[in-house]
C-alpha cells in the first residue's frame, strides 16, 4: 500500500480540455471491446490501417510444400519483416520462436487433404488453446457454393461465438473451388455473408475488375489472398491494385517464400502496402534488396 504521508492535492483535471475519444484505424471495428482491438492492432498496423500478413498454413491440406519444407530454415528470417503470421498450432509451436511479437493469425478449421472434398472442413482449434497460444485472430476457412456450404459457415460462427466470449477476433477465409468463379459478384457475395455474420476481417482474391465494389460492399477489412506464385512484378502490382481499391493489406505465401528472393520480396509487398509505393519502383527495390544480399553471401 502507498504511503499517504506526503499526498498532495488533486488539481490537474485539465478541464479545459475535452476528453479525447479517438477512433479505431480500421473499418467496422470502432465498437468492438478493447482487447479484440488490441489484438487486430497486432495484425494491422496502426499507421496504416494496412498489414502485410506471411501465410504459412498450406500443409494443413497440402502437406510439405515447396518452400515450408524446412520453416524454421526459410521462414523464420522473414518474420522481421511480416505484421502478421498464418500459420497452424503445430508450426507455431514446433518451428516459430516465441520472441515473434506480432500477430499470429491461427488456422482453425480443416480436416480433408486434396484427396478428399476440400469443404468438409471442421473447426480444428479450440478457443482455449487459441488463448493458450496468445493468438491475435483464428482463421476458419468458409466455402460459399460449395458442397459443405452450411458447414463451414457455421463453423465460422462457432469460432465468431468464442471469440467474442474472449476477445479473439475471427478471419472469414473465402474460398474458391475449380467450379466457381472469381468475380466481383462472387467474391462480393462471399465476403458479405462472411462479414454480416460476425467475422472481423475476411480474406479473400483480388479480381481484375470490380475489386473496388467487393471492398465497398464488405463492412470489415478485407485482405487480399497472395494465391498462386505470379511473377515478382506482377505480384507486386496486384497487391498495389488490391490496396488501391480498398483492401487492408494483404495475405501472401507462396509469392513470397516461394521468390528467388523471399527477404526482398516480402520488404517489397511492405513498401507497397504500407507506403503505396508503384509497382515498378518496388520491383526496383526488390532487385535492389536482392543484389545487395546476393553481393553479402558471397562475401562469407
Amino acid at each position: 500500500m502507498a504511503d499517504i504521508d506526503g499526498i498532495k492535492e488533486t488539481k490537474n483535471y485539465f478541464t479545459d480540455v475535452p476528453a479525447s475519444h479517438d477512433g479505431f484505424h480500421l473499418k467496422g471495428a470502432h465498437q468492438l471491446d478493447w482487447g479484440m482491438r488490441n489484438r487486430l492492432s497486432k495484425i494491422f498496423r496502426p499507421s496504416t490501417g494496412r498489414t502485410v500478413m506471411l501465410a504459412i498454413d498450406h500443409g494443413y491440406f497440402l502437406g510439405p510444400t515447396t518452400g515450408l519444407e524446412r520453416i524454421d530454415l526459410t521462414i523464420v528470417p522473414l518474420l522481421q519483416y511480416a505484421d502478421a503470421l498464418m500459420c497452424t498450432r503445430g508450426i507455431l509451436r514446433s518451428s516459430i520462436p516465441s520472441t515473434f511479437a506480432n500477430g499470429v493469425v491461427m488456422r482453425s478449421s480443416g480436416g480433408p487433404s486434396t484427396l478428399k472434398e476440400l469443404s468438409n472442413e471442421l473447426v480444428a482449434v479450440d478457443i482455449d488453446d487459441a488463448l493458450r497460444m496468445n493468438v491475435s485472430a483464428m482463421a476458419v476457412q468458409v466455402y460459399i457454393g460449395g458442397e459443405f456450404e452450411t458447414q463451414s459457415v457455421k463453423n465460422m460462427t462457432t469460432l465468431v461465438d468464442m471469440g467474442l466470449r474472449y476477445g479473439v477476433p475471427t478471419m472469414g477465409v473465402t474460398a474458391v473451388g475449380k467450379e466457381l468463379t472469381r468475380d466481383a459478384r462472387y467474391l462480393g457475395l462471399a465476403t458479405r455473408i462472411c462479414a454480416e455474420l460476425g467475422a472481423q476481417v475476411v480474406k479473400t482474391y483480388y479480381c481484375a475488375e470490380g475489386f473496388e465494389r467487393v471492398t465497398a460492399g464488405c463492412p470489415v477489412p478485407i485482405v487480399m489472398a497472395g494465391g498462386k506464385k505470379l511473377p515478382e512484378l506482377d505480384a507486386l502490382t496486384m497487391a498495389y491494385n488490391a490496396v488501391s481499391q480498398g483492401a487492408a493489406g494483404v495475405d501472401m505465401g507462396r509469392n513470397i517464400f516461394q521468390s528467388d528472393a523471399p527477404a526482398a520480396m516480402i520488404q517489397a509487398v511492405g513498401k507497397v502496402v504500407h507506403e503505396l509505393m508503384p509497382p515498378s519502383r518496388a520491383f526496383d527495390f526488390y532487385k535492389t534488396v536482392k543484389r545487395e544480399q546476393e553481393l553479402a553471401a558471397a562475401k562469407k
